[in-house]
């Protein structure tokens, strides 16, 4: 028999809409679960025994800060992230370098696939506060420095850009975000392969831009 509502008139009507339904009728927290972090390197997940589906969340690594010191000083891009050798891609956030815009990594094989988030160049000019680096999907951008400084580290795992560096006459990018994807995964394999996107260095030079976030896996594991 559907699930019916009751509308303005008294009547009944189906739902169309489907009803998340766990052991216990109360929702989906009460399913069993575990979750396994993965944060640097690279090697082998083990699907746990008796484990019916698995939800693989995961991010590239950003892109490290360019650097700035009478020239303009590059960062390097961030590390690509992989879940199941190619199965699950998202590919590192793009160096900081000169005055256009720093592009965030791609994401390939999810249910949900989400380009990283673009970091601002630099001005020829300077003067005012260096680019920050790109958010990841968490957030934890490295902010830029001010004039005669550095930019500053993205958070450690969170995929996103370092800060730029600012020598006071010029100012460099930040770096790019890394892609983030979300897969459901139903009658997973008993392994797969994973590596984890390193963060770019940022540029080197007397105000040096800082290091991106890199990336990291985080499945959760479903039982029922």
């Amino acid at each position: 028999m559907p699930i019916s509502t009751i509308n303005s008139n008294g009547l009944t009507s189906p739902l169309t809409t489907a009803l998340p339904v766990a052991s216990g009728g109360t929702g989906l927290t009460t399913v069993p679960h575990t979750v396994q972090v993965f944060t640097s390197g690279s090697g082998t997940y083990t699907t746990p025994a008796n484990v019916k589906a698995i939800w693989v969340r995961m991010v590239g690594g950003g892109g490290g800060g360019g650097a700035e010191n009478s020239g303009q000083y590059n960062g390097s891009s961030g590390g690509t992230t992989t879940f199941g050798s190619s199965f699950l891609t998202c590919t590192g956030g793009g160096g900081g370098s000169g005055s256009q815009s720093i592009g965030g990594g791609s994401a390939t094989g999810g249910d949900i696939n989400i380009s990283g988030g673009v970091a601002t160049g630099g001005s020829s000019t300077g003067g005012g506060i260096a680019p920050s680096g790109a958010a990841g999907p968490w957030g934890g951008q490295g902010s830029g420095g001010v004039a005669g400084g550095g930019g500053s580290n993205a958070a450690t795992n969170s995929g996103a850009g370092g800060g730029a560096g600012n020598s006071g006459a010029h100012e460099n990018g930040g770096g790019g975000a890394g892609g983030y994807l979300e897969k459901l995964i139903t009658s997973p394999s008993a392994t797969y392969s994973y590596a984890i996107g390193a963060s770019g260095a940022g540029g080197a030079g007397g105000a040096s831009g800082g290091a991106g976030g890199s990336g990291i896996i985080i499945v959760m594991e479903f039982y029922v």
